[in-house]
């Protein structure tokens, strides 16, 4: 019998820290419900002492799942930590992840706190959480630079004090494989009790190495691994789920353990992921890329036909890639709409949310042949702003755009009720858009990013559309889709306005595992 490897989730935390990745309550709940199809262990739902939001979306969360443990971070002070308790009750299984930096860097630099004072704070607070579950995970925040002696005394005295998952974070991508394996090793020999708790990585990229490490830390007796859906995440992102998984299960002569994950729900929820945040998954990425299974090259094309293992190590249907089609049109109705959005994860909150989509969906069938999976997706982000969200509103616009003319746009923008209108000029017809919805708002933001991807193939396909916004130290992305590019541009812009407007600061915490 092979161990259990325990799949941490942190895409709704970590995840979400990526800059302009922050998620709608409603899109939390869409992604930990996809998460909880693929059977992931741990769902890490956020932050509750972060913000009124992150609290509200946790505790929607831990309402919802039933089948995997719902977890909130924590830093080691009680307030954090009630925050957490409070977000989490209502999950059937619950988990609070704590944390407290141990490099002399951090504990010098930013705890100011001796490496005394440290290792109290780190017993009280799983004596706090623990009034709360008994299911208490420690991280000590960049253990990948902290001194090995100083991990052995902190996690004794944390095991002691009743912590059930030991988290060794690299939180700054510093260590390579052979290294961070030999860090494992010695702390599960070296800590008395070690046998009592499950040893977990939290690895970043930032050098490349978070899936090498995370996958070396296994292979040293690490039996949990924290990842993220393509992973998103701070700086350069965390080891990737789908990696991991896929790893471990496809070289399962060297891994002497195995997941539960439900593999065949990878591409979806790396789908899902990529259309809330307005993370693009590169062609070439592994597992979930567009590439990822594509052969150009005669040889390899003749080799797969010939047999398929001769390039490839797994197989597309394995992770999820198929070529579902919902094959409805305008003449289709409410049930069986109803009925492939529930194959696909997606569960509307109400009749009048599933009115609203539907109506949606009955007007894109009328401009494209066919219905992808991926528009639906993009069809229910559209509809995620409600109206008392949405403080900005694209009522009409008109554009011209024509050789050897300069393009013109026309719009008219609802702005809390009332109706403005606007025209300006510019260097191409969404840039002529995008200036006229600013003479109407004069938002005063800076645009940082400007995105299309074709959700589906074809010349009718709906373009997707990423605007990433930034006013006052706050970013945002916004999303919008529409088989006219620059309708869809005109709606993630306001998108991203719309989240500006109604958004509220979060605490910046004192630190990252």
């Amino acid at each position: 019998m092979k161990d259990r490897l325990v799949i941490f989730d942190t895409t709704l935390r970590d995840g979400e820290q990526s800059p302009g990745a922050s998620m709608t309550k409603e899109e939390k709940l869409r992604v930990a419900r996809q998460l909880e199809k693929m059977r992931v262990d741990v769902i890490e739902a956020g932050f509750a002492a972060a913000s009124p939001g992150d609290f509200e979306a946790i505790r929607a969360i831990a309402e919802s799942i039933k089948e995997s443990t719902v977890c909130s971070l924590a830093r080691a002070n009680a307030q954090d930590i009630e925050r957490a308790g409070e977000a989490i009750r209502p999950a059937p299984k619950k988990r609070i992840h704590t944390f407290i930096a141990t490099s002399p860097i951090h504990m010098e630099k930013k705890l100011r706190m001796t490496p005394d004072a440290v290792v109290e704070q780190a017993v009280k607070a799983i004596g706090w959480a623990r009034q709360y579950t008994d299911d208490v995970e420690f991280s000590a925040e960049d253990a990948g630079r902290s001194e090995l002696d100083f991990l052995c005394r902190i996690f004794e005295k944390v095991i002691a004090a009743g912590a059930t998952t030991i988290n060794v974070p690299d939180t700054v991508g510093y260590n390579f494989p052979s290294q961070f394996a030999e860090t494992i090793r010695q702390l599960i020999e070296r800590v008395p009790n070690s046998d009592k708790v499950v040893w977990s990585v939290h690895c970043h990229n930032d050098l490349g190495l978070a899936v090498a490490n995370s996958l070396a830390a296994v292979l040293a007796g690490a039996r949990q691994v924290e990842c993220t859906i393509n992973g998103l995440g701070e700086r350069a992102g965390n080891a990737a789920l789908e990696e991991i998984v896929m790893a471990v299960r496809t070289r399962a002569d060297i891994f002497p353990v195995e997941t539960r994950i439900e593999t065949t729900q990878i591409v979806p929820a790396s789908k899902l992921v990529s259309q809330i945040t307005g993370y693009p998954v590169q062609p070439n990425k592994a597992i979930v890329g567009a590439n990822a299974f594509a052969h150009e090259s005669g040889i390899h094309q003749d080799g797969v036909l010939k047999h398929r293992e001769t390039y490839e190590i797994m197989r597309a249907e394995d992770v999820g890639w198929t070529q579902n089609k919902l094959v409805l049109g305008k003449h289709s109705g409410r049930n069986a709409f109803k009925s492939r959005l529930a194959e696909l994860g997606i569960v509307l909150e109400s009749e009048e949310a599933l009115n609203a989509a539907f109506a949606r969906f009955k007007e894109l069938a009328d401009k494209k042949h066919e219905i992808f999976d991926e528009d639906l997706h993009a069809l229910i982000s559209d509809e995620a702003v409600t109206p008392a969200q949405e403080h900005y509103k694209l009522n009409y616009s008109q554009v011209c755009s024509e050789t050897g003319e300069v393009p013109h746009a026309r719009v008219t923008l609802s702005i809390g009720g009332q109706e403005s209108k606007a025209e300006a000029d510019g260097s191409g017809p969404v840039d002529a858009t995008f200036k006229a919805i600013e003479q109407v708002v004069q938002s005063g933001s800076e645009l940082l990013l400007y995105s299309v991807n074709a959700i589906t193939t074809g010349t009718d396909a709906q373009g997707e559309v990423t605007v990433r916004l930034a006013k006052g130290g706050r970013v945002v992305n916004g999303q919008g889709a529409d088989t006219d590019i620059v309708v869809a541009s005109a709606k993630a812009y306001l998108n991203a306005l719309n989240k500006l407007y109604s958004c509220q600061a979060k605490v910046n915490p004192q630190g990252d595992v």
